[in-house]
């Protein structure tokens, strides 16, 4: 194995054993919006914290102090439950006094402006998280920092956290049941986040494919990998050189980074080295209707986690995202260690703490 192999390999096989919970003590996300609240308008923008609350829980408390319906009152991102989070959120601005009144031990309403429209799925910019481990000691903290650096540089991969499969971790396993027609479901909210869960899985699992296919062409050769694959010869050709870890193939569907257009890969060197530089990043499928395959190597790949009968919307999502505004600060005395930094929209804090702790 040559220097640059070691030099990539050695982060990512290290293991780490310091402890982290997430509790409204040791993680808090706040959300950044896409825009501000313009001022005028027939919605108010509520900026709302809340602890042991589920964002559809929140959506409940709000629908029946207000008096309205949970379809009229908008949300750009789902937070999580086990944590002190800060969201946006809209309701009708004939809702103003009945907000003034509300009082809930686990939510507050921090500020509110009037808005021209309803918030939707996704207008946000991303997500500031605030974590805490505990029981670093010299060791673990020498391998945070570590890691850290690695990600600083090179980004980490973008895993649907497993908060998306549910407490059980098998709410995929009913999306796949509803899409092969083994069960039915009524409530159409449901069954959209179910078989949601389901393309997330596949996704994941194509992206842990992918991950080991880089693994290997860091220690082996092309001809080798393929082998060890069961790819066919020349689908790697070219990806070794390649300066990032994770290797862009032939067909790749590409889109530029933070956000930008969707485009297939066609001159690989050069968009290897714009990967690199984090000026695009390449994207994995969420099966469905109306969204854009890969093609050639790439999608030989693909077509192994996509699955036809689903026939819900599909889309693409970036498989590999670019952490931003990375502070840390170590209390020795305490043993704990303190980390802030920013996602994209729809990326999870627990996939960086799984590569902080080497089991990625």
């Amino acid at each position: 194995m040559n220097d640059k192999a070691l030099e990539w390999l050695l982060p990512l096989a290290q293991k780490n054993d310091f402890v982290f919970t997430s509790t409204p003590r040791d993680f808090t996300v706040e959300e950044i919006p896409l825009y501000e609240a313009s001022g005028e308008g027939e919605h108010l923008m509520i900026r709302l914290r809340k602890k042991g609350l589920s964002t559809f829980e929140v959506l409940d408390i709000l629908s029946n102090a207000l008096g309205i319906p949970k379809r009229r009152i908008g949300y750009a991102g789902l937070k999580d439950k086990h944590a002190l989070t800060t969201q946006y959120l809209t309701v009708p601005a004939e809702c103003a006094p009945a907000l003034e009144r509300l009082d809930h031990p686990q939510m507050t309403i921090l500020e509110s402006q009037l808005h021209g429209n309803k918030l939707r799925i996704g207008h946000l910019k991303g997500n500031r998280f605030r974590l805490r481990f505990k029981k670093v000691l010299g060791v673990q903290k020498e391998k945070i920092d570590g890691m850290l650096k690695w990600i600083e540089a090179y980004g980490m991969p973008n895993y649907f956290g497993l908060q998306r499969f549910g407490v059980e971790g098998n709410n995929w396993q009913e999306g796949r049941a509803l899409v092969q027609g083994e069960l039915k479901m009524r409530d159409r909210k449901m069954r959209e986040f179910l078989i949601g869960s389901y393309q997330s899985k596949l996704f994941n699992d194509w992206l842990s494919r992918r991950i080991g296919i880089s693994r290997l062409l860091e220690a082996f050769s092309e001809e080798e990998t393929e082998q060890v694959e069961g790819l066919s010869p020349g689908t790697l050709s070219g990806t070794k050189a390649q300066p990032h870890f994770f290797k862009i193939l032939r067909g790749e569907m590409m889109m530029h980074y933070p956000f930008g257009k969707l485009f297939c890969a066609e001159e690989i060197p050069v968009e290897a080295e714009k990967f690199a530089a984090k000026d695009r990043a390449p994207t994995g499928l969420l099966p469905g209707r109306k969204v854009k395959r890969a093609c050639e190597a790439a999608r030989t790949i693909e077509e192994g986690y996509d699955d036809a009968q689903i026939l819900e919307q599909g889309s693409r999502r970036y498989a590999w995202v670019f952490p931003n505004e990375i502070h840390s600060r170590y209390v020795q005395e305490k043993a704990q260690y303190e980390l802030s930094f920013t996602l994209p929209k729809g990326s999870y804090a627990t996939v960086l703490v799984t590569m902080l702790k080497g089991e990625w």
